[in-house]
């Protein structure tokens, strides 16, 4: 899965119906609302949209057809494997009928042609490992997941050593294990969020 690096435009004209795509990232219903409450056109004849946020999705046709305009914006979404996106494809009429094909083709290919143009950031499922260690392997434990890749969340002293939360990419997550128990010989006590 992926999600937009940024906000960007894509525009053209079909049958002298001007078409324009504003497509960018977002991380929750709120700020996908926010962000077509913001670029939402009201001189347009039609402001078509769709969402995705996980399992979470909307769409609008907004006066149009049914099923002509939101839900081939949400294909050219789901084409392309994105998440956490928001497309709004408006549409200023030209006075030529595109018939009910035309328009499937007009919004899902606007919204395709500015998604695919678009940078993404690829998106990487991770868990959190709970550390526990002696001071005398703590050093060692913090070079050897960052250099892993690990990020260190936080870190709490207690009388014989420290805490660390550490998150890491999910299939990462036995080669963190191993590597922790082999470095400080199985006294470190680790925990996954799972367990």
């Amino acid at each position: 899965m992926f999600t937009l690096k940024n906000t960007a435009t894509f525009s053209q004209d079909i049958k002298k119906s001007r078409f324009l795509a504003i497509c960018g990232p977002v991380a929750s219903e709120q700020a996908a609302k926010g962000f077509l409450a913001e670029h939402l056109d009201p001189s347009a004849t039609h402001n078509c949209w769709a969402w995705r946020i996980g399992q979470a999705y909307r769409f609008n046709d907004d006066g149009e057809p049914s099923g002509t305009a939101g839900k081939p914006i949400l294909q050219a979404i789901d084409g392309q494997s994105l998440d956490g996106t928001v497309a709004l494809v408006i549409r200023w009429f030209g006075g030529i009928l595109l018939g009910s094909g035309g328009l499937m083709r007009a919004y899902g290919g606007t919204a395709a042609s500015c998604l695919r143009a678009m940078e993404k950031i690829e998106l990487i499922k991770t868990l959190r490992i709970t550390v526990t260690c002696d001071f005398a392997d703590l050093a060692l434990v913090k070079a050897r997941l960052t250099g892993l890749g690990a990020m260190i969340d936080s870190e709490t002293f207690i009388d014989t050593g420290a805490t660390l939360a550490v998150d890491v990419a999910a299939d990462l997550r036995d080669a963190i294990i191993r590597t922790v128990t082999d470095i400080t010989r199985g006294r470190a006590v680790i925990m996954t969020e799972d367990e």
